[in-house]
């Protein structure tokens, strides 16, 4: 499959006429020595009339400060909704995260999975974020020539994914950290609706600048789904064309606590295992429909003993409250 990626893909692009039409960035990052880890998201549905912002901050101590909103925008023109903004100051290379607003402290994050209640009955603290993305990795992925997607599928026409460095501040109250980490970004454009997977995998894991990787798994209900991902590892970018996941799970609600992959690359292999320092489980509806997304700081150690951090982000829907994808 020839994909399509070029500088004007990290600016806006043209407003689709799908009702669902999304264009999103995503950005995370840990920081090993301060101990905090974060992840920043805005997604436009300018036909829907609203914006999608999240900012979640895992800190130190165990709490994590979160935000999310569904601000009005009335057209696709800029990442810039409920306090949350990210630039392009050079495509490829360098991108800026500002947010100017409020978190609420959740002592205990699994509170969100009744969102209502945790937003209600939690204490809120003023956050300013200001952090500076720089290219570590090559540019993975692109706009596909022929659609990929089946129709009711649709999650994102183009999509593209970087391993990034990550310097700046997180103020949450009185407290600021100085943030020298590293972490992963995307951007994806066209119809999405969180419900088009079955259940998704995805893995994402920086080891300083030195070397990450991502994992993709995206399962359909009716078929064998997609696996893939890539490595990044002595300055090259490497496909993978194999993918495998097993996980361990906490509690009756079935958050994922142990994670052990593998990746291949032609005849290379790497394997690992993820320890989940702190998750949070979000929540989406459309239709009658739960979709859990359950949002994972993970701390990642492959089989040579080297150690990096990132996300373990589990997507699944919600039938007869239970996440259909366990089995896996």
């Amino acid at each position: 499959m020839r994909l399509r990626l070029e500088p004007v893909d990290e600016y806006m692009h043209e407003l689709g006429p799908e009702p669902t039409f999304n264009e999103s960035m995503y950005f995370n990052v840990y920081d090993p020595k301060a101990e905090i880890g974060a992840f920043f998201r805005v997604g436009n549905r300018a036909n829907e009339g609203h914006a999608e912002m999240t900012v979640c901050v895992y800190l130190p101590d165990g709490r994590v400060g979160f935000m999310f909103q569904r601000p009005e925008i009335a057209d696709n023109d800029a990442f810039d909704a409920g306090g949350l903004r990210f630039e392009v100051v050079e495509p490829f290379e360098h991108l800026r995260v500002s947010y100017d607003g409020k978190l609420v402290m959740l002592d205990d994050p699994l509170a969100m999975a009744d969102p209502r209640s945790a937003f209600r009955d939690n204490p809120y603290l003023p956050c300013s974020v200001a952090i500076e993305y720089t290219r570590v990795s090559d540019m993975f992925g692109g706009e596909p020539e022929e659609s990929h997607e089946r129709p009711g599928e649709e999650f994102a026409r183009g999509h593209y994914e970087q391993l990034v460095g990550a310097t700046g501040t997180i103020t949450v109250g009185e407290d600021t950290w100085t943030v020298d980490g590293a972490g992963l970004r995307d951007h994806s454009w066209g119809p999405r609706t969180w419900q088009a997977p079955h259940y998704y995998r995805w893995l994402t894991a920086n080891g300083g600048r030195e070397w990450g990787f991502m994992l993709s798994r995206i399962a359909r209900p009716d078929g064998p789904g997609t696996r893939g991902g890539f490595v990044w590892d002595g300055g090259e970018l490497r496909l993978c064309d194999r993918a495998e996941i097993s996980t361990s799970w906490q509690g009756d609600d079935h958050y994922h606590q142990q994670v052990s992959f593998t990746l291949g690359a032609g005849d290379q292999e790497w394997k690992g295992t993820g320890r989940v320092l702190n998750l949070i489980p979000l929540r989406n509806r459309r239709d009658g429909r739960i979709t859990r997304i359950s949002e994972g700081m993970t701390e990642w150690t492959l089989s040579d003993g080297r150690v990096g951090y990132g996300l373990s982000e589990y997507l699944d829907q919600i039938v007869d409250g239970r996440p259909v994808g366990v089995a896996e």
